[in-house]
């Protein structure tokens, strides 16, 4: 399908067709979403403000300081598909991540919120997550990435919110 522009946007037609192209071209193993309506969330306009000032209030849940930039545009596609325009075949650092979809969707209670986007029984836990990871996840040398645990677990889980169940 042919990307028809209109006002500098990807009109809502060729945004489904632009995202299922970007998703096969890509060949992301990404976790499984229920249906997602971009018809839905372009009538929210450009959602890039939204993203960065939680990322300028510390409250966004992931790495905020590698998408910033990549916030400054009028491109409401450009909010959640970043460096389209800059790079020569889709991957999975074009996709929206999660803590995204955080900024509104803010409930995080697993694995009941999980529900709510991920169908059940989707294999959700990072690669790290191995046999044994709940004996050796404390141990320091493994250098787990805290600030990723935030889009699972929330911003305030501490180590005892687990190990006191």
């Amino acid at each position: 399908m042919a990307a028809r522009k209109s006002g500098g946007f990807l009109t809502r037609a060729s945004a489904a067709g632009c995202l299922l192209v970007a998703i096969v071209a890509s060949g992301a193993q990404t976790p499984p979403l229920k249906e997602f309506s971009h018809k839905k969330h372009l009538k929210l306009g450009n959602v890039a403000p939204v993203i960065a000032a939680a990322i300028d209030k510390s409250t966004y849940l992931g790495h905020g300081e590698r998408v910033r930039s990549f916030l400054n545009s009028t491109n409401a596609c450009a909010a959640c598909h970043r460096g389209l325009e800059d790079s020569d075949k889709v991957s999975a650092a074009n996709m929206p991540q999660m803590a995204d979809c955080l900024v509104c969707h803010n409930t995080i209670d697993p694995p009941d919120s999980c529900a709510f986007c991920h169908p059940k029984g989707a294999q959700l836990k990072p690669v790290s997550h191995v046999a044994g990871f709940l004996d050796t996840h404390t141990n320091k040398n493994l250098r787990l990435d805290l600030k990723s645990c935030a889009v699972c677990h929330g911003k305030t889980f501490t180590c005892l919110g687990c190990h006191l169940k």
